[in-house]
């Protein structure tokens, strides 16, 4: 029997900086588009910092927040027929927060029976923007020692875990003593406390003077300087946020006395057409290994859908080690 589609479902919108629980008239996939009935929805900073009014939707997308996505493909556009009746996972612009969603036929990965709904809605954010930046920006390779900053976030957890699965020593920054315990005991070759080391230092000791091939960076401003310092010669600094400022002041010379390469990416803007090149990538050098039972997203909390604003406030409150979801039905 097909889905019965309703005209309208729920939605969490953003109204004078919070989230409330609205209706929207339910979307229609259009070619190369999957409708997919939501069962969870991963939290992530931007969609924080969208609610915040910082971060608009780029042209196109959808104004409701939710960056990734799993469920059931209920209806398809042309060219996606196929996905019909699957359980996916997705990439989206937006638009997760609610009970359905639009979801390129190109960011969706199949969700294995080892994986829960609300495990597969963690996945697709912090795997793509790892993959990219990490080892395509980044040219992590085995045998590689890199920096991770936020250790515990949905993207430091999922460093530690990818990493380690491709033979990186990864050493993460974290703010207390028991989230480097946490990063340890996922994995981490070594955990600073950054509230009480100078994780420059730190790093310095632990690669005996050598440095790292690789930083990978979501703080921004003054660490900029700081994660340089921290590099070994040919060494590459990743941006892909700036909490603490957009703004760095740098050593020409050191960069090119050591050979340095700075850079960095977003993702959420990106056409589909990379989107689907990465998608393309994981699935056939990740997946296998999701598949295997041997990578799983480190999982915080659950809230339900008309709680969205209660998972925000967790992941504001810096508490959380690894991702947190909304969860529309199992």
């Amino acid at each position: 029997m097909s889905e019965i589609i309703p005209d309208v479902m729920r939605a969490v919108e953003i109204k004078d900086g919070q989230l409330h629980l609205g209706s929207r008239p339910t979307p229609r996939p259009g070619k190369g588009e999957v409708l997919v009935k939501v069962a969870a929805a991963g939290v992530n900073r931007p969609d924080v910092i969208q609610r915040k009014g910082l971060y608009p939707p780029p042209p196109g997308a959808s104004d409701i927040p939710g960056l990734e996505i799993s469920g059931t493909v209920v209806a398809a556009g042309q060219g996606a027929t196929h996905l019909i009746g699957g359980k996916i996972c997705a990439l989206v612009t937006g638009g997760g927060y609610a009970d359905y969603c639009l979801a390129p036929a190109g960011t969706c990965l199949p969700i294995p029976e080892v994986l829960r709904m609300s495990e597969a809605a963690a996945m697709p954010e912090t795997l793509f923007t790892v993959w990219v930046n990490l080892f395509e920006r980044g040219f992590a390779a085995e045998g590689d020692t890199v920096l991770v900053h936020g250790g515990t976030s949905g993207i430091g957890t999922m460093a530690i875990r990818l990493g380690t699965l491709f033979g990186l020593e990864v050493i993460v920054t974290c703010g207390s003593d028991e989230k480097c315990a946490a990063a340890i005991e996922l994995g981490a070759a070594h955990a600073i406390n950054y509230q009480t080391t100078d994780f420059v230092d730190a790093v310095r000791r632990w690669t005996e003077e050598d440095g790292v091939a690789v930083v990978l960076d979501m703080v921004g401003g003054d660490y900029v300087a700081r994660n340089l310092a921290c590099l070994a010669d040919d060494g590459r600094h990743v941006s892909i946020a700036f909490q603490r400022g957009p703004s760095a002041e740098i050593s020409i010379v050191d960069i090119m006395r050591r050979r340095l390469t700075l850079t960095g990416s977003t993702l959420r803007p990106r056409d589909i057409s990379f989107k689907t090149m990465v998608r393309d990538e994981i699935a056939q050098t990740v997946w296998p290994y999701v598949e295997g039972n041997r990578l799983k997203p480190v999982m915080d909390m659950s809230f339900p859908l008309e709680e969205a604003g209660a998972a925000h406030a967790r992941m504001e409150a810096g508490d959380h080690i690894g991702k947190i979801v909304l969860v529309t039905g199992e």
